[in-house]
């Protein structure tokens, strides 16, 4: 909730509160002392405003013990207000609510940033990753994280709420990671982040394989299941253990810095043209097509196409100096 719905919320309590004490209070006047709508009107505004004023008619001990109650009732609704005020102002909450108003304002200026929705266990990883990566994210969650101040940008709400995507600037990201640990929920974002924008690349969490053709249905271009993978990736380990660490290493940037990464390329050559090993050293290690196939270890005639991304190891200098000739 924003700061603005914040306030807004509480001068409504505030104010409705106010008209129904003016309300009671000309009622009680009219059928107390019997006075005419104005008369009792203005004797509540006089008495609650407490300007001294005199009385429209001389009141009766009714009328003074009437009179007597709604003073307090003004002076209870006065404390209430104040004491409200105080602690908006003095308990931390304000600074909170601006330092997330600023925050949300400097969101509405990314593009081409990931949303991560989920803080858990898979959404922390997925985090550290972006972070390395230097890749700009806004992160989601209904609870506050216990590394929240390591976190350039987050909004504490509920990621299935149309409202918090577009808080996030999900018109404008390039990837949504839904890690929440409920499937129906991981469903639900990834059917709202295709409605509100049919261009971003989603990628969710599953914890069933039924949930897997449900959540793609809905439109994720890959679902993960975690469960599943630390299985394989613990018998890989047996069966394949030094090439299994070896990609290990490779995907964690564990080793000086090398790492695999993706490239778009922006003209047309062949891998022999492009001769990226003599060039910078770096390793082309696959081509993914337009159509969604993978060529693995391509061989050095084929062509490289516009629409194709090139799977590329290297070290950042390598990475950077394959970027130029591709």
């Amino acid at each position: 909730m924003t700061i603005y719905r914040i306030l807004w919320r509480n001068a409504l309590v505030y104010m409705l509160l106010f008209v129904v004490l003016l309300i009671a209070g000309t009622a009680g006047y009219m059928l107390l002392q019997h006075f005419t709508f104005i008369e009792a009107l203005y004797m509540t505004t006089i008495t609650l405003a407490s300007v001294g004023f005199s009385e429209t008619r001389p009141l009766d001990s009714t009328g003074r013990v009437f009179t007597i109650c709604l003073i307090l009732a003004n002076l209870g609704i006065l404390t209430y207000v104040v004491t409200k005020i105080s602690r908006f102002l003095f308990d931390g909450e304000f600074i909170k609510l601006y330092k997330q108003l600023s925050m949300e304002n400097k969101i509405a200026t990314l593009e081409n940033h990931v949303i991560v929705c989920g803080c858990g266990q898979n959404g922390s990883e997925a985090i550290k990753e972006l972070r390395k990566s230097n890749l700009q994210f806004v992160a989601i969650d209904k609870t506050e994280p216990a590394y929240i101040n390591e976190l350039p940008y987050f909004i504490l709400d509920d990621a299935t709420q149309d409202e918090v995507l577009l808080r996030a600037g999900i018109k404008k990201a390039k990837a949504i990671l839904i890690t929440l640990p409920n499937d129906a929920e991981n469903m639900f974002v990834v059917l709202t982040a295709k409605e509100l924008n049919p261009n971003v690349t989603i990628i969710s969490r599953a914890s069933k394989d039924t949930s897997v053709k449900k959540i793609k249905a809905a439109g994720a271009h890959n679902v993960i299941m975690p469960d599943k993978l630390g299985g394989v990736h613990m018998a890989s380990l047996v069966l394949f253990p030094d090439v299994k660490e070896f990609i290990d290493v490779m995907s964690t940037y564990q080793n000086n810095g090398i790492k695999i990464t993706e490239l778009v390329p922006t003209k047309n050559q062949t891998l022999q043209q492009l001769n990226s090993w003599q060039i910078c050293g770096a390793t082309v290690l696959g081509i993914k097509q337009q159509n969604g196939e993978y060529i693995v270890n391509p061989l050095c005639e084929y062509s490289i196409e516009l629409t194709d991304r090139v799977i590329a190891m290297g070290n950042k200098e390598q990475i950077n100096q394959l970027k130029k000739i591709i």
